[in-house]
């Protein structure tokens, strides 16, 4: 009887870490998979049926998890924000080298529109609807009062060596950089037609982040030939 006892004791159990997982991994599917059908369908034709089939789930762990569609909607927002967030955290801030870190944050931010193609769709259609959605989140600001304060302390290295204007403020570079990129690429395929000629080479790529990078370079030079090194 205790030998019966002891083995059946040390049989394995479903303990609650292993639901959580189960738990973490749908939602996670679920959102991984509402990121596309919003970005391929936005948010009106992105339905909860779509979705949850995308997700090989069920529509009622949608609204067990998120509680609504909109709330589905804010957390891949939030979901968007965030991994561009953890993205630009890994840019190696040097405040030696003011003008190649500011080089390097603005070839960053071109080049992660470019390669997340759903970040802009998302943001189009979010714009559609006047950021009623965003609007709604509590972590919104977080991600953006992140981005703002690296460039506040390239700006603050600059202009401690003299090298960028004092009266330059984050947030105004902040949206000079992020709108050099996104226009770019959130227009690419109506700007090839209207100016009659493909943007999405590399060699047209490149010439416009260079093109951008120099702009900036240059609205926060504080009169020294900085700009050469938008080329480097």
């Amino acid at each position: 009887m205790t030998k019966a006892s002891s083995t059946v004791n040390s049989a394995p159990r479903r303990g609650t870490g292993v639901r959580d997982a189960a738990a973490q991994a749908t939602r996670k599917a679920i959102l991984r998979a509402a990121t596309k059908v919003f970005a391929k369908y936005g948010y009106d034709g992105g339905s909860v049926e779509k979705i949850s089939k995308a997700a090989k789930s069920y529509d009622r762990m949608i609204y067990y998890y998120f509680g609504s569609k909109e709330g589905l909607f804010i957390a891949v927002l939030e979901g968007i924000y965030r991994e561009m967030d953890e993205a630009e955290s890994a840019i190696r801030l040097d405040a030696d080298r003011p003008v190649e870190t500011l080089t390097e944050v603005i070839r960053f931010v071109h080049g992660y529109y470019r390669k997340n193609p759903e970040f802009v769709t998302l943001l189009n259609t979010e714009n559609l609807h006047k950021g009623r959605h965003i609007a709604k989140s509590l972590r919104a600001g977080e991600y953006s009062s992140h981005a703002i304060a690296v460039i506040h302390e390239v700006l603050a290295s600059g202009i401690a060596k003299g090298i960028f204007r004092g009266d330059v403020a984050a947030r105004e570079v902040y949206l000079l950089i992020a709108s050099t990129g996104y226009f770019y690429m959130s227009n690419r395929h109506t700007l090839t037609a209207f100016l009659g000629e493909p943007l999405e080479t590399a060699e047209a790529v490149k010439r416009w982040e260079d093109f951008a990078v120099e702009t900036v370079l240059r609205a926060v030079s504080a009169g020294t030939s900085i700009a050469s090194t938008a080329h480097a």
